[in-house]
């Protein structure tokens, strides 16, 4: 059974860290391109960082460039979003995704595999 399942998120002030994780189970992250996406409460789920299965290309929008990073840790099968200076803008759920095509990644639609979602809240 292919899984994404997301932790780290939490309640916390502005200008705090959070890192949050999405362990895979059933497939092979390191065959995948890997994104997250957030959905604040009454608005669209939007796009939030992804990056090509290699690693080698990585897009963050403007809201969150020099933020946020992305990182896998392969073995563990295991992607990572740290966050910084977190903002109540910030505040949402977070998904996590998997997907064969990065354009996937990029865009709320297209295929690819979910997460169930963390909560992350922020404080001002």
């Amino acid at each position: 059974q292919v899984q994404l399942v997301e932790s780290g998120g939490g309640s916390v002030q502005a200008g705090a860290s959070l890192r949050l994780s999405c362990r895979a189970s059933g497939l092979s992250i390191s065959d995948y391109n890997m994104g997250w996406f957030r959905q604040a409460p009454g608005k669209e789920r939007e796009f939030v960082v992804a990056t090509t299965s290699s690693g080698g290309y990585t897009e963050y929008p403007d809201s969150v460039k020099g933020r946020f990073t992305i990182s896998r840790d392969n073995v563990e099968n295991t992607v990572y979003l740290q966050m910084n200076n977190l903002k109540p803008e910030d505040t949402a759920v977070y998904y996590c995704a998997a997907g064969t095509a990065i354009r996937d990644l990029i865009t709320v639609m297209g295929t690819k595999i979910w997460g169930q979602g963390t909560q992350v809240t922020v404080s001002s």
